[in-house]
């Protein structure tokens, strides 16, 4: 009769932990590979977003400098009609006490050119009004594009915010890391969706604090 030496041998009573703790571990596993599929979705789509936004942001930057460089201008040809207005007319003023003490024979011709430069005057004076208000309609306009330049400044800082957190989730594997990150997320398309569309949504203290 053959002795099986294996009959002797105790069976191990941690055979159902082992697969317990396998069991757990694949868990573990399937859970960070969902957490992290997660995040890179998430930052896929962030940068994406971040990205439309960048060129959006440039264009208005562009029209921003033309703006700005038209205001310049526009004030600069402003200032050059005022002075000729006043020009114009002290030299009105200077013609008529002139003309006082001038011979009668000469009355006639200063008052010709005192004619000639009150049309000057009043010509310079509704010009250099009109650029006036040309002016400040540049200035409302960079104005304008000033705003919408702001929103993507906060969208951007806010995504950037958001991504970091990401990273960090990434790293830890701490789920409530992710829902924070979210909060920034929120903010940072809402303020980029502002941009792109002209919404009037616009914080001006977050905006003092980046400096903007």
């Amino acid at each position: 009769m053959d002795i099986d030496p294996m009959e002797y041998v105790e069976e191990d009573d941690d055979d159902n932990d082992t697969a317990e703790e396998k069991a757990e571990a694949k868990a573990k596993e399937k859970g960070k590979s969902r957490l992290n599929t997660l995040v890179a979705i998430t930052v896929a789509l962030l940068a994406t977003f971040m990205g439309i936004c960048k060129v959006k942001d440039d264009n208005i930057v562009q029209a921003m400098q033309q703006e700005q460089a038209k205001s310049i201008d526009t004030w600069a040809w402003y200032q050059a009609k005022k002075t000729r207005a006043e020009v114009a007319q002290t030299t009105v003023v200077q013609l008529r006490l002139q003309s006082l003490a001038a011979p009668v024979a000469s009355r006639a011709a200063y008052g010709k050119e005192i004619a000639r430069y009150e049309g000057i005057a009043a010509k310079e004076n509704k010009e250099f009004k009109a650029t006036q208000t040309e002016a400040e309609g540049h200035d409302k306009q960079y104005d304008a594009y000033n705003y919408h330049d702001d929103q993507f400044d906060l969208s951007d800082a806010m995504l950037s915010i958001s991504i970091a957190l990401m990273a960090m989730t990434s790293l830890t594997q701490k789920r409530w890391l992710y829902a924070i990150a979210l909060i920034p997320t929120f903010f940072g398309v809402l303020m980029g969706l502002s941009g792109l569309f002209g919404w009037h949504i616009h914080s001006d203290l977050a905006a003092k604090l980046l400096g903007t």
